[in-house]
């Protein structure tokens, strides 16, 4: 009989308060931008970043603070007449905020029209995260999931992990199924075999 124990399919909500989202030099430029929506050369934006990112984090605090139209994976939709119609109903009082991976160029829509004023729409972008939102992240999951890692397990995360925080996910729950599995501690050792035997390690 086996001493490991298979790790149980349980799914960890996110926490998506305001005090769960951390600004840093990465993302600062997005998050004023989205507070003053009144100050838009027009109440519309587009909020680009990579998977992971914090996207509809954010556009789930600026739909509880400003109201107005959310539209996510804009980039997504095959067809833009949704899009094209959202676009033009946006006001001051009702701003249209949209969120993407990619620019518009690259959206599978393909109306001309829309394509247009998308083109003019302003964008706040979400860049790859720096040391401190890797870490704080970090933190963020594993407590998620009631674990507390020790500080030098984050570090040596922060410092070897790819610049994503897809990458950071994917980490934290492939780490944690090893430790509950081994029954053993989140240790330096145990995340280095872990990551390098997946090839999830940058250094």
């Amino acid at each position: 009989m086996t001493d490991r124990q298979p790790p149980l399919p349980l799914a960890w909500p996110a926490r998506r308060g305001p005090q769960d989202f951390f600004v840093s030099d990465s993302n600062r430029a997005a998050v004023a931008w989205l507070a003053e929506p009144a100050r838009w050369p027009m109440p519309r934006c587009l909020l680009i970043g990579p998977a992971a990112a914090g996207k509809s984090h954010l556009a789930g605090l600026f739909a509880a603070r400003h109201g107005g139209t959310v539209i996510e994976d804009a980039d997504r939709l095959a067809d833009g007449e949704p899009l094209f119609h959202a676009w033009n109903a946006a006001t001051p009082a009702v701003p249209l905020l949209l969120t993407a991976r990619a620019l518009p160029r690259q959206w599978a829509h393909a109306l001309p029209d829309l394509a247009s004023r998308l083109a003019a729409t302003p964008v706040a972008r979400l860049d790859d995260p720096d040391d401190t939102l890797l870490h704080a992240v970090l933190v963020k999951q594993f407590g998620e999931r009631g674990l507390k890692v020790a500080p030098e397990v984050i570090a040596w995360l922060v410092l070897r992990l790819e610049r994503s925080l897809a990458a950071v996910a994917e980490a934290v729950a492939l780490v944690d199924a090893a430790a509950l599995a081994q029954r053993r501690e989140i240790t330096i050792p145990l995340a280095r075999d872990v990551l390098e035997a997946q090839g999830r390690l940058a250094l």
